[in-house]
């Protein structure tokens, strides 16, 4: 993979904890500062294309993340986003032929020490650059196929259907 396309489309891995106001709000995107410190080998471009928490995406939001991956070049996209509606997305990205698209995010926002967003971005980068065309997700150290996995809100974790 010489080149990754990211498209942001918020969640808590962006999310900015205001303590005055004792509230999150999704701020700009992590991710490209991550790559850039890690010194990361290849080229990437972000694509800020939402700032929302999951929870809010709609049917036109997941229609518009899937008319801007069509429409890039690269085969190779990331995607960040929130984990209580990304198996949601996942699924809408099916029908994108001829690229390797993985979404991911975190259970706590990037900017927090001990958040599992770093982890979560290597283990997607891997992953886009090693599977075969089709959408996945990475999370929680496990490449899942976005038809056989959900959410577990309880145990805040991904695990199969």
């Amino acid at each position: 993979m010489d080149r990754l396309t990211i498209v942001t489309t918020g969640g808590t891995i962006d999310k900015i904890y205001f303590d005055d106001k004792s509230d999150y709000q999704i701020g700009a995107p992590q991710i490209g500062d991550i790559l850039q410190a890690l010194g990361v080998a290849f080229r990437f471009l972000v694509i800020p294309l939402l700032r929302k928490d999951s929870l809010h995406v709609t049917e036109d939001d997941r229609d518009l993340i899937r008319r801007t991956i069509a429409a890039q070049e690269t085969r190779h996209i990331l995607v960040t986003h929130g984990t209580d509606t990304m198996v949601e997305t996942a699924r809408v990205l099916t029908t994108i032929p001829d690229k390797v698209i993985v979404l991911t995010g975190a259970l706590n926002p990037a900017r927090f020490m001990g958040s599992d967003a770093v982890f979560n971005i290597g283990c997607a980068v891997g992953a886009v650059q090693t599977l075969p065309d089709g959408v996945y997700i990475a999370m929680n150290g496990r490449v899942w196929d976005p038809l056989k996995v959900r959410k577990n809100r309880d145990a805040n974790r991904f695990e199969p259907v």
